[in-house]
């Protein structure tokens, strides 16, 4: 990021980070609510010794009273309406929670629970009338509730759950009915023991007339023991998040009023009459699921900074771990000296760093598509998207940083006091949970084939496989010829049809050129896939399980570059200084260190000689030796808790 026509004459120049100035540059505009999450987590961080010592019901209930407790602070209402107590602010509540993964996970969920997703069904798919009747007690954590969608047959394919929500006008009750075993309501997070109310999702017939799946309010427990119709199953100890109280409910012609039917979107009349402004079934479906997108964001959110905490502890444990003499002083050498520990660690923190900022941007975006009083179809579709792909990209981070960092702390790393055994344990499941990282991976495939087109929600698989190769194909391969997209690389970088050999390394067009020519080449290249697989007389849905591997191909790097157009755009708005060089030494670290992941690639399709490959990993290399000497303060610019980081055998 730093020119070399910017640099001193007489060389590179270590820049000297101001902490606190980087920090407050970090936490933006949620400063003041980041900072009252600190304090609510730092007041409460016996809470991660209680995981360890506590019995599984006692561990849970430990975790609803420190939920309860910090939703008395105003930290977990922000994104609520004021006038039912919250604070009005959809993106506080997002800086909110992703400040609380700095903490014990358990709680964390469990406030996603609460709040996010049962909380958010309620103020997102509700009306007034559910408005009034829940939210103010939802919001200071009196009323307790859960989010029942997923089912033991079905949990990514939303549209095909079996639960039965039948209208009998007689009674002008809806009657919910579990369909089978492999409907029955499972994993449901508060469902095993905390949890008075469900929002259901179930399939709803009217008049003998199916009209997809909607939600309803349930009660499942009245004065703590299942409510007449439901039952509750615990489902048992997990790989980690034993704080929260997953469950399985099945339902048994249990009637709820006809206002228990969410009905933002739907609503059925005392006759049997059922109403939509949608007219279309399916999209109707897909704007009601797409007013759920927090959950997305905020899970992408709690990954990075999961991250964060691995990342500072293994950093700070490196920089003070010697081991093997390395000086003819005899002296042993720091950890975080190593070349090889410093590939190990310094990437990932690159990484971290620059999905922090993807994720303002994201967050960014959802503030602004919920504050507007008529939503933009168009800005939503393209919300989701980036939505889902970033917290498929997120996840995955985290799974890996945190096991890299466990590694890189040795046999100390694997005490449980140390921290990482419950990061690991408690963050595995982000990687499925609001959606299957490869599911959610080819929705954004799918968005990029179709431009985000309305037509899109109408379709099912085959479907969108006849509309891409029908209709959209020679738009895609026009969009995204090598040709075309060549001659605007040409346009931003010299060298002719050399540019990629030409440009410097650290220029940020020819990083971001790499990005978008591998991505806009991919998605051509899967375009023309389907199409001649439908040409040669393939079935749709064979075609399209035939090229998965190239769709998530594809988003994976539709989402690459979306990261880092956010790290350059971050960076070229920020003033001179030692903060911009450093944080521009993350930002080449990230780009080229992503291009050197995949220069397989690269070099496959002509962008990378093995001469500028070796020139890419020298500079990494280079880069990581200049990220050293500044990586303790990077970290410490999280400003994370130290109470959060625990550690005493490594952190001293």
């Amino acid at each position: 990021m730093v020119n070399d026509s910017e640099a001193p004459a007489n060389g590179y120049v270590q820049p000297s980070i101001d902490v606190k100035a980087l920090a407050a540059l970090l936490d933006g505009a949620y400063g003041e609510i980041r900072d009252l999450v600190r304090a609510n987590l730092t007041q409460h961080a016996e809470v991660l010794e209680d995981a360890e010592r506590l019995g599984l019901d006692a561990f849970r209930d430990r975790v609803r009273d420190v939920v309860v407790e910090m939703a008395a602070t105003g930290q977990t209402g922000m994104g609520f309406p004021q006038a039912y107590g919250g604070g009005g602010d959809v993106g506080a509540s997002i800086a909110a929670f992703e400040t609380l993964a700095f903490g014990d996970l358990s709680v964390l969920v469990k406030t996603g629970v609460q709040f996010g997703l049962f909380g958010g069904a309620i103020l997102h798919l509700g009306t007034e009338r559910h408005h009034e009747a829940y939210l103010p007690r939802l919001i200071t954590g009196e009323l307790m509730g859960c989010f029942a969608m997923t089912e033991t047959g079905h949990g990514s394919d939303v549209q095909a759950l079996r639960t039965q929500a039948r209208y009998d006008p007689d009674s002008a009750e809806f009657v919910i009915t579990t369909d089978g075993e492999a409907a029955r309501k499972d994993y449901i997070g508060n469902a095993a023991r905390h949890a008075e109310l469900a929002v259901v999702f179930a399939q709803l017939e009217v008049g003998g007339r199916q009209e997809g799946v909607h939600a309803f309010v349930v009660p499942i427990r009245i004065d703590g023991a299942p409510a007449p119709g439901v039952r509750i199953e615990d489902d048992g100890r997990k790989m980690g998040l034993n704080g929260v109280d997953n469950g399985r409910i099945w339902f048994d012609q249990v009637r709820v009023p006809r206002e228990a039917l969410l009905n933002r979107f739907a609503d059925v009349t005392a006759d049997g009459t059922y109403r939509s402004e949608i007219e279309n079934p399916g999209r109707r479906f897909f704007t009601m699921l797409g007013t759920l997108v927090q959950g997305r964001v905020s899970v992408a959110g709690a990954a990075v900074n999961a991250s964060k905490v691995a990342l500072t502890i293994a950093v700070k444990y490196a920089s003070r771990r010697r081991q093997f003499t390395a000086a003819a002083d005899g002296e042993e050498q720091l950890l975080l000296d190593y070349g090889t520990h410093q590939r190990r660690l310094l990437p990932l923190l690159a990484r971290t760093y620059a999905l922090h900022f993807a994720q303002d941007v994201v967050r960014t975006q959802l503030h602004e598509v919920f504050s507007r009083p008529q939503a933009d179809d168009l800005a939503r579709r393209e919300l989701e998207s980036r939505a889902a792909g970033l917290k498929a990209l997120g996840t995955w981070h985290a799974t890996r940083t945190i096991q890299e960092c466990r590694e890189a702390c040795g046999g100390a790393g694997y005490l449980a006091i140390n921290r990482f055994a419950a990061l690991k344990a408690d963050s595995d499941v982000f990687t499925t949970f609001e959606g299957d990282n490869h599911v959610l991976l080819q929705l954004v495939t799918k968005g990029l084939l179709t431009h985000h087109a309305s037509e899109f929600e109408n379709l099912d698989q085959r479907g969108m496989v006849r509309y891409v190769t029908a209709l959209a194909l020679d738009t895609i391969i026009e969009k995204a010829s090598v040709h075309k997209l060549l001659e605007r690389v040409r346009d931003l970088l010299p060298g002719g049809d050399q540019w990629d050999q030409e440009a410097g390394l650290l220029d940020s067009e020819y990083q971001l050129a790499m990005l978008r020519f591998r991505e806009e080449h991919m998605l051509a290249g899967l375009a023309r896939r389907l199409k001649r697989g439908m040409d040669q007389g393939g079935q749709p849905g064979a075609v399209f399980s035939q090229v998965q591997d190239h769709v998530i191909a594809v988003a994976s790097a539709h989402v690459e570059r979306l990261v880092l157009e956010a790290f350059v755009e971050r960076m070229r708005q920020l003033p001179d200084g030692d903060e911009k060089v450093a944080l521009g030494l993350l930002c080449d670290l990230f780009a080229l260190s992503t291009i050197e992941n995949d220069r397989a690639w690269f070099m496959e399709h002509g962008r990378l000689t093995a001469q500028r490959s070796k020139a890419i990993h020298r500079e990494v290399n280079d880069l990581c030796r200049k990220v050293r000497a500044i990586a303790v303060d990077l970290v410490d610019a999280w400003t994370i808790p130290a109470p959060m980081l625990r550690s005493p055998d490594l952190l001293g």
